[in-house]
Formats: structure tokens, sequence, C-alpha cells
């Protein structure tokens, strides 16, 4: 059996990553595109950093899961993978459909007028009628957990095969690698779904007919598994590429900005399709190869962060989304309201995992922890 050699960065970066979704969340409160509950007072200049974080944050976290499968698929079989899938993934998306969803779609039915009354006259003899968005039925931000099962399902039988038979196609990725620059190869998959799927398939987040976001989210995935089998020659050549993609990554956005001041057409569509792809690729290398550089390091910290970090997950939006509720029709400035939902929203999450879940270990499969 092969030995697991866990990488603390990637760790790191998963934390991260997840932590910067709760600031996107809070952003979400702000700025001009819809979302569940807006504030009294729309901020249209923050719709900027929110894009660039857009741009790379989603995909990032689809990579690293393929990474991660990589080493689960070290010491399990494909059964045993696809069950523990079904456990880690399957039954926390159950649980917060039924409970930890209703809370958001409860609060956004208030601010809509749609809904009048208390918490337990909606729930649950209305939290289950119909689909959202005509109905209330979601997963809502837990779409992440049925695309990231689907995929793991789809494609375990082809990774464990890859990774544990030698192949033409393994040994192929790995020489491709050696030239650091042939890491941009990997974007023509992904500029072939941006500039000829994404325009009949906006993103919905409702998996089934979902196809732009779905397939290009399961490349990233595989990419993420491809490239960590090629060993110590990936980190090896992300060092060498790091500040190459950090220029090309800043030219690529300051490139999107300036295309997005244009009418679309189809010039404009596959201009922005190549830019778009070659921003967030870069964003990605650029973070991979800062986080090996600066965060590949065991602490205590990071084992209470990696584990809290799941729960977190699941429980921050409802926190959000009810305390926005609150906040949204308060003339208060940008800064007070934005604190509040944001030192809110972790404290809320702090005080129901550290308190609650980790007392309880019933709850623990409930939101995706393994016993210690």
């Amino acid at each position: 059996m092969e030995k697991k050699f866990r990488r603390y960065d990637l760790d790191w970066l998963r934390v991260i990553v997840f932590a910067l979704l709760i600031f996107y969340h809070v952003g979400m409160f702000f700025v001009p595109w819809g979302w569940h509950v807006k504030n009294n007072v729309i901020y249209d200049w923050l719709r900027w950093p929110m894009l660039f974080l857009n741009q790379w944050r989603l995909p990032i976290l689809f990579l690293i899961s393929g990474m991660g499968t990589y080493y689960a698929l070290s010491y399990r079989n494909l059964f045993q993978f696809n069950i523990e899938r079904l456990k880690r993934l399957g039954i926390p998306l159950i649980f917060g459909m039924l409970v930890i969803v209703p809370p958001q779609v409860y609060f956004e039915r208030l601010a809509e007028g749609q809904f009048s009354g208390g918490y337990f006259e909606y729930f649950p003899s209305e939290a289950f009628v119909g689909i959202y968005p005509e109905g209330n039925f979601s997963w809502h931000h837990l779409w992440f957990l049925p695309y990231l099962l689907t995929f793991s399902l789809i494609l375990s039988p082809i990774l464990i095969y890859l990774k544990r038979k030698p192949s033409r196609f393994k040994n192929w990725v790995a020489k491709l690698v050696h030239r650091p620059m042939n890491l941009y190869w990997f974007i023509v998959p992904l500029y072939l779904l941006e500039a000829l799927v994404e325009p009949f398939f906006p993103i919905t987040h409702a998996l089934i007919d979902d196809w732009f976001n779905f397939t290009s989210s399961l490349v990233l995935f595989f990419y993420g598994f491809l490239l960590l089998s090629t060993g110590d020659v990936f980190w090896e050549k992300l060092e060498r590429i790091r500040k190459r993609a950090l220029f090309i990554g800043i030219t690529a956005f300051i490139g999107l900005l300036i295309i997005w001041q244009f009418e679309d057409g189809y010039v404009v569509h596959f201009t922005e399709a190549f830019f778009k792809v070659t921003n967030f690729w870069s964003w990605i290398l650029v973070v991979l190869a800062y986080g090996a550089k600066y965060l590949n390091k065991k602490s205590g910290l990071l084992s209470y962060c990696n584990r809290a970090v799941y729960p977190f997950y699941i429980l921050h939006q409802t926190i959000t989304v009810a305390i926005g509720y609150y906040l949204m029709n308060l003339n208060w400035g940008l800064l007070p309201k934005f604190l509040v939902l944001t030192i809110g929203t972790f404290l809320g999450s702090w005080i129901i995992y550290d308190l609650i879940i980790l007392r309880i270990p019933l709850l623990y499969p409930l939101f995706g922890l393994k016993t210690k």
C-alpha cells in the first residue's frame, strides 16, 4: 500500500477558501446581484472585489477536492471509497436540506412579503412545499455537496484505475508538466466549455440541468487528482511558475475588467471566455504555489480549523441570512453592518460547532465529522 504523505498546505488552503466563502456571502448582502435577503442600501463598487474572488474560489475548491480524492484512494478500495463519500457528503446534505436550509428560505419569504408568521408556522408545513425558487425546498449553499458526491461516484472507477495501474495517459501528463508553462495547456478544455457550453446553460446549481457548471467543475475535480498523481514534479514546477502565473493572472483580470465594459457579441464572448479561464487558472496556480511555499506546516490551529471547516460551511449561510434579515432595514453604514454580519456569522458558527456539535458525538455524521 502506498504511504500517505499529508500536504498541510492543501488543508490550510481548504480552510482559507471556505473562510473566504463566508466573507463572500456577507458581501452578497450588499451588492446588486440577487440574494436571499438584501441590504436597504446597495454598494455597486463592491461588485469588483467580489467578481475577482468569484473567478477562482469555487474552481480551486473543486481542484483541491480532487487532490483530496487522490489521497483518499491510497487506503480505500472502490467500495470503501464510495460508501465513505455517501456518508460524508450524502448525510450532511440530507440533514442540511431538512434542518439547516429551511430557515434561510423562511427569512427570504418574510423579506419578500411572501409569508408572515413565526418560524414554526412555516416549518414544517410550508418548508417542503415545491422546489425553490417557486417552492421552498432547496439545498441552497449546500449545492457543492451533491456535485462533489456525483463526481466522486462517476469518476471513482477511473480514478482508482489511474491511481494503482501504470498507464500511458498518466505518463504523458507527468511528462507534460515537466515544462512549467505547459501547465497552461490545461485551460484548453476549460476554454471550450466556457466558449461553447456556457452560453446555452447558465449556472443554476440544480445539478440536473446545470451542464456548464457541472462539466467545468468535473474537469477541475479531475485535474486535481491528475496533477497530484504526478508527485513532486507538479510542486517543483509550481515553484518555478508562480511569479509568471501571478503576472498572467493580474493581466488577465485587467483584461476582463476592460472586456466587461463592452456589449456582448460573438467576438466579445470568445475573448471574454479566454480571459476568464486564463485568469482563474492563473490564480489557482498562484494560490497553490504560494501555499506550498509558506503553508505546508503542521500546527494545532490547523488541526482544529481543518476539522471545523465542514460544519462551518454547513452552518454559516443560515446564520448570515438570519442576521441580515434583522439588519437589512436599519440605517447603519456599510462598515457596521459588514462587521456585525461577519463577526456574527463566525461567532455563531463557532458556538454551535464547539459548544454543541463537538460535545454530542451523535451529531458528528450530520456534519460530516469523523470520530477523533
